[in-house]
């Protein structure tokens, strides 16, 4: 009876000091992070970073906070993962954020973030290897805070509202850039050719701004777009902790983190890009993903883009691109999603290899002057438009080859007469004579001359 007796106050005494921990933790979890009491803060800045090993703070998927970010984190000085995202956080950023300068990783992405991202002092030692601010209402130009950050490699920015020109020196003061996301803000202006300077970047997504100008040429000189390399674990250094982004791949919006490193390609839709695709892109055969739609650029589709032998997407659509399609697009064995529609665009559709699986009409779409399979369009019929103008062009070339012809003739038989002294006094003799029997004709006849005596020449 001793021993139940002892064995019952044993899981008393067990249960109550798991209460009185799970009631610890609790009141940690939920006071409020802009409480700027010294003791509660060292309290906060010790407990977890012992109770998460000392190099991160997660609060992933929570969607249970709706406290403003509190400048408590910024004594987390060890802290090297900082993941916020996907909560209903508000306010704006503490300038002491950047005083934890052992973070690696910081993510406060799909928030309600606002405000400018405070710039960080001369002294900042930046170690962040990936920062992800997208989805939140951040304003202001680009984030000067990224100008030191020597070793950031990922940096996504997108979905939000800062604005102004891209500058020049991100090519230059980023250099270990691999992943750069600005798309659905309100940058304007040309993009910045420094970009190419970025001998590590695989992704560029630029969409949904208001970029103008053209599409730099440098571009074709982004070395691990030709030649990606290829780790084998997207982790941060010393941790296991893997960065992940958000892309439209094929249409759809998805996260790619496991296979984040295998992936490049080029996104600047819906911008207001002009004049010619750069021939230079084609020199990035490693691309898997070319979005160009919705802006104005015209000319053809460059000859050489079959070179693209391992593109799986290429989006070319509502720009006024004209010309035929390039017969070496069908070489492209990997291609599985295009779209060439609502351009001027015209021929024969190339087919043959992978272009034969795409049988969806829509691909070619609003393009008048398009005939052959998918669409229902007979190319021997198809092109009335086309043909017209080709007869055109035919009738001019044969008026040009015509006067070209008499101008050469006649100057070819008036400078034989000039330099042949045989030729030119037969031709003025031949001349003469003509002119006077003409004038014989032309002059009234008397009945009383003979012939003899009318008629020098007999």
């Amino acid at each position: 009876m001793a021993e139940h007796a002892q064995g019952f106050r044993a899981l008393l005494i067990c249960l109550c000091l798991c209460l009185l921990l799970l009631s610890a933790e609790h009141l940690a979890m939920s006071m409020d992070l802009d409480d700027d009491d010294d003791s509660f803060s060292d309290e906060v800045a010790v407990a977890p970073a012992r109770r998460l090993s000392g190099d991160s703070f997660n609060v992933l998927n929570t969607n249970t906070s709706s406290n403003k970010s509190g400048s408590v984190f910024c004594r987390l000085l060890y802290l090297q993962v900082l993941d916020l995202s996907n909560n209903l956080l508000t306010g704006e950023l503490p300038d002491c954020w950047w005083e934890m300068q052992a973070l690696q990783f910081m993510d406060l992405s799909n928030n309600s973030f606002s405000g400018e991202i405070p710039e960080a002092p001369p002294s900042h030692d930046c170690s962040l290897e990936s920062l992800h601010l997208a989805g939140n209402g951040f304003t202001g130009v680009f984030p000067s805070v990224v100008k030191g950050c020597g070793s950031l490699a990922t940096l996504d920015i997108g979905n939000n509202q800062f604005f102004g020109r891209v500058p020049p020196w991100v090519g230059s003061r980023v250099p270990a850039l691999k992943i750069l996301r600005l798309r659905s803000n309100n940058f304007t202006g040309e993009i910045p050719p420094e970009i190419s300077q970025l001998r590590q970047l695989q992704l560029l997504d630029l969409a949904n701004n208001n970029f103008t100008g053209p599409i730099p040429r440098e571009f074709g000189k982004l070395s691990a777009m030709k030649n990606p390399i290829i780790n084998s674990t997207g982790s941060l250094t010393g941790s296991n902790y893997q960065d992940r982004i958000d892309i439209i791949w094929k249409g759809q919006e998805v996260i790619l983190q496991k296979i984040l490193q295998l992936m490049t390609g080029i996104d600047l839709s819906g911008n207001s890009l002009s004049q010619c695709i750069p021939e230079e892109l084609t020199n990035l055969e490693g691309l898997r993903f070319l979005n160009l739609s919705r802006n104005n650029l015209s000319c053809g589709i460059p000859e050489s883009i079959g070179s693209l032998n391992v593109l799986e997407s290429l989006d070319l659509s509502l720009n006024e691109l004209s010309g035929a399609i390039p017969v070496g697009m069908s070489s492209m064995v990997f291609i599985n999603t295009l779209n060439l529609s609502n351009n001027h665009l015209s021929g024969k559709i190339p087919t043959g290899s992978q272009l034969q699986t795409l049988t969806d009409p829509s691909i070619y779409s609003n393009n008048p002057g398009l005939c052959g399979p998918p669409l229902d369009i007979p190319c021997t019929n198809a092109s009335p438009a086309l043909n017209k103008r080709n007869d055109k062009d035919s009738d001019q070339w044969l008026y040009y080859c015509v006067i070209a012809g008499i101008v050469f003739g006649f100057w070819l038989w008036y400078g034989m007469i000039l330099s042949i002294p045989k030729w030119r006094h037969s031709a003025f003799f031949f001349v003469d004579a003509m002119q006077y029997k003409v004038m014989l004709k032309l002059q009234p006849i008397d009945p009383y001359l003979s012939k003899e005596k009318s008629d020098p020449f007999l």
